[in-house]
């Protein structure tokens, strides 16, 4: 049987969002309907709306989510009903040639379901009876959602919803990058541009490493205060700081080991790549929009040997890195109570969506 649920939607880009009654199909093979506890308000969400992230509409919001499971399709026998678990925005289809060489995140069939299930499937539908996309084949800014069976990872009983649904996204990504993409070693001197969401688990999982100077770059200095109580040693106002990359050098003695942009801006990430060392790293977390370009001094790759690479969805091995990052929160290293800023209801997601724009949270999370 379908559900009727209340979803966020964006429905036309860089308008409000709109929250609607939709119907939501009952799980087909390999697929389980999930009862949403909490979902966070990502920048991957905005992006969406605001044409940075180009997907067709109308599109259902949502992909870091957590919820308990309340039905199972045919052939489903590693989720039951009252499962707890957590969506993750990439499929892992366990066959393909990234996922059999341990790069899930770069799964060919996830590649491929951004606005449907794996089989182009949607099941969701407005109250018109017209379907609905579903943004990354999760769509879990609703009460209910129905995902294929690859894009849900079952966890422990027990975890607080709303912080386990920040491992789905913000949290994978940011700590992700730094503990299986860069390696981050103890003693090294780390560069981050940008302290927002992802920005602020890149630091802690900078902290977590064991990072000797963890250089924190902002505009908004209440994201710069945070980031000192995520691990930031150091913190740089973009918008006061006439040169960068020298005061980098400066507070590094001669550059940062790793250089991690968390905005996905071109011209941040030719700072990042100048601010690292000889043999430094410099990672590209953030999302840039398609016309977006990087340009680089082609010589100094060669004569300084330097590294440019990107980071999606912090490398992720969701199945085995979820509980990861869920043991170390219950050991109290892994900051998750304090990302987030504050939580609405489904109601109030057109607020949630503005506070994100302009920055006022760390996390906000919908709790339904």
């Amino acid at each position: 049987m379908g559900r009727k649920a209340k979803a966020v939607l964006c429905r036309q880009n860089n308008v409000p969002v709109v929250v609607e009654q939709i119907e939501v199909d009952s799980p087909q093979r390999d697929e389980v309907m999930v009862k949403l506890g909490a979902c966070g308000v990502c920048h991957s969400d905005l992006s969406a709306v605001n044409g940075t992230i180009g997907m067709p509409l109308p599109l259902i919001l949502g992909h870091e989510g957590a919820g308990t499971v309340v039905e199972v399709g045919a052939g489903v026998t590693e989720f039951a009903v009252g499962d707890t678990v957590i969506s993750s925005f990439v499929n892992m289809c366990g066959k393909c040639r990234y996922c059999v060489t341990g790069r899930p995140h770069l799964c060919d069939v996830g590649a491929r379901a951004i606005i449907a299930l794996p089989d182009g499937s949607l099941r969701t539908r407005d109250a018109a009876g017209k379907p609905l996309n579903i943004f990354s084949a999760c769509g879990v800014m609703a009460e209910y959602a129905t995902l294929h069976v690859n894009n849900v990872v079952k966890i422990a009983p027990g975890m607080p919803l709303p912080q386990a649904a920040l491992i789905s996204c913000g949290v994978m990504t940011g700590v992700g990058a730094v503990f299986n993409t860069a390696k981050v070693e103890p003693g090294a001197s780390v560069l981050v541009i940008g302290a927002g969401g992802v920005g602020l688990n890149v630091i802690q999982g900078c902290a977590i490493a064991g990072a000797g100077i963890i250089i924190a770059v902002d505009m908004a200095e209440h994201k710069l205060e945070l980031a000192k109580q995520f691990g930031a040693t150091h913190v740089i106002n973009a918008g006061k700081e006439e040169n960068l990359v020298k005061a980098v050098k400066k507070l590094t003695g001669g550059g940062a080991d790793y250089a991690f942009e968390c905005i996905g801006l071109g011209k941040m990430v030719e700072q990042a790549f100048r601010a690292v060392r000889k043999g430094g790293t410099a990672l590209v977390v953030g999302v840039a929009r398609n016309e977006d370009n990087t340009s680089l001094k082609t010589a100094s790759i060669t004569f300084e040997e330097k590294t440019l690479t990107g980071s999606y969805y912090g490398s992720a091995r969701p199945r085995e890195d979820f509980p990861r990052l869920i043991a170390l929160y219950q050991a109290k290293k892994l900051k998750l109570d304090e990302l987030i800023t504050r939580t609405y209801n489904i109601d109030e997601a057109p607020q949630a969506f503005a506070d994100l724009e302009a920055g006022r949270n760390a996390r906000g999370v919908i709790v339904f």
